[in-house]
């Protein structure tokens, strides 16, 4: 089989292997999608601190071909989204079978259990409430994720903003009931005038970087909850803890590494996947083959107009 490597920043070899074994508790997945995430950015570019070489890739979803003698809840032909734990973008993939859930019906690219897992567990931890007035900053994949499943709980105002115009009319069309292009507005301003001053009961932040976490004190009402959901990597970062500890916040760590948890939060994506209450369509924007992994990588650190997701897909 072919599996991508990395043997150096921004250097994918793809290699020959042989298929895996399979322990009696797992299932060989035939890969039909493996989706690059942001938090393997800053290992591509050489920022990682593991040495290499490297064999990135957890977003698999796939079709059993193989089921282990104690695996009773998939046989072959099965479609499945599974959570790999490495070695992802290749063309097989041998994974415990409790890391993986059934994907019948849905788009192979779409598939994304690990990434919708994040979002759910993210929402369940902050608590959203019917009526509760929420703000969301950053509009990109895990963004969409994230307001996808605050919609369902049944919110009054959801302010999301960004800086990208394309981001934030894909947020308009996801249902936002407001949308903030930070470049040009006052985020505070606007959510102040939408809570007659109160603030928002949540903040999600969702790009991993610096600026937002010196606003969001500042869009949330006292004793409100600022939930970190954005993956935050390389130099420390700073907050205003002064203000964060007068205000009373919750601070909501929203990174899960308990697997339990994860499994948890791929159980309540896919349930909501696999029955039309979620949909990842126009999502996935950008799909290249195993041999073009460097090219879907740096699509994935530039962002072009349009850009919402890479995914790396096999052939049939």
């Amino acid at each position: 089989m072919r599996i991508a490597v990395l043997r150096g920043p921004r250097a994918f070899e793809v290699v020959e292997e042989d298929v895996p074994e399979i322990a009696p508790d797992e299932v060989l997945v035939k890969a039909g999608a493996c989706g690059v995430c942001a938090s393997e950015l800053d290992v591509w570019e050489g920022r990682g601190a593991a040495p290499f070489p490297l064999y990135p890739g957890h977003e698999v979803s796939g079709t059993v071909v193989r089921a282990g003698a104690e695996v009773r809840t998939f046989r072959e032909g099965d479609v499945v989204a599974v959570w790999a734990t490495g070695r992802g973008f290749a063309e097989y993939v041998a994974v415990k079978a409790e890391y993986c859930r059934p994907a019948a019906g849905v788009a192979v690219e779409e598939a994304l259990a690990e990434p919708l897992a994040c979002a759910a567990n993210a929402v369940e931890l902050a608590d959203v409430r019917l009526g509760d007035d929420v703000v969301i900053i950053g509009a990109g994949f895990m963004g969409n994720l994230v307001q996808e499943l605050v919609q369902l709980r049944g919110v009054r105002h959801l302010v999301v903003a960004d800086t990208r115009p394309d981001a934030l009319e894909r947020a308009r069309k996801l249902g936002a009931t407001r949308t903030v292009d930070v470049t040009r507005e006052s985020l505070p301003d606007v959510v102040s005038g939408l809570t007659g001053g109160v603030g928002a009961d949540i903040t999600f932040e969702v790009t991993g970087t610096q600026a937002p976490l010196a606003v969001v004190g500042d869009v949330t009402r006292m004793s409100g909850k600022i939930a970190i959901v954005g993956y935050h990597q390389g130099a420390p970062r700073e907050i205003p803890l002064a203000q964060w500890n007068w205000m009373a916040f919750q601070i909501v760590n929203a990174h899960f590494r308990d697997v339990n948890t994860i499994m948890r939060g791929m159980t309540i994506g896919m349930r909501l996947l696999t029955a039309g209450r979620l949909s990842l369509q126009g999502l996935v924007t950008h799909r290249f083959g195993l041999d073009d992994i460097n090219e879907a990588f740096a699509t994935a650190v530039d962002k072009p107009e349009g850009f919402v997701k890479s995914t790396v897909t096999f052939p049939g």
